[in-house]
């Protein structure tokens, strides 16, 4: 069972974009063995412009991260984490660092299928 994350971050350590700022996310894959590995950069054109959205730059994130299933950022707002909901992309909020949380997750998803 494989898990793709999507990452919003600036240096590529540490969750720290908010998901309408984040130029780029980085995609990694979670494999259900607690582990994952980087896949790839995506970059994207910023969603917020001064706390608005258009539909058509949301619309702009979501084909890039369309084979996503959670999205890690330090901030989302409602509207944009209920496009995500709308589109089955997962949206957490999760500041930290990247190999930190997502060994988290990792390890959560091989707990739940031993439940």
């Amino acid at each position: 069972m494989r898990i793709r994350v999507a990452v919003g971050s600036n240096d590529g350590k540490y969750i720290n974009q908010h998901f309408g700022h984040a130029q780029k996310f980085l995609i990694f894959d979670i494999n259900g063995k607690e582990n994952y590995e980087y896949v790839e950069t995506r970059n994207n054109i910023p969603s917020c412009n001064e706390g608005d959205h258009t539909s058509g730059s949301l619309e702009s994130t979501i084909n890039i991260l369309k084979d996503v299933d959670i999205v890690l950022v330090s901030q989302i707002g409602p509207g944009a984490s209920q496009y995500l909901l709308n589109n089955r992309i997962q949206p957490v909020i999760m500041p930290g660092f990247i190999d930190e949380k997502l060994d988290k997750i990792s390890k959560n998803l091989i707990d739940k299928k031993q439940e």
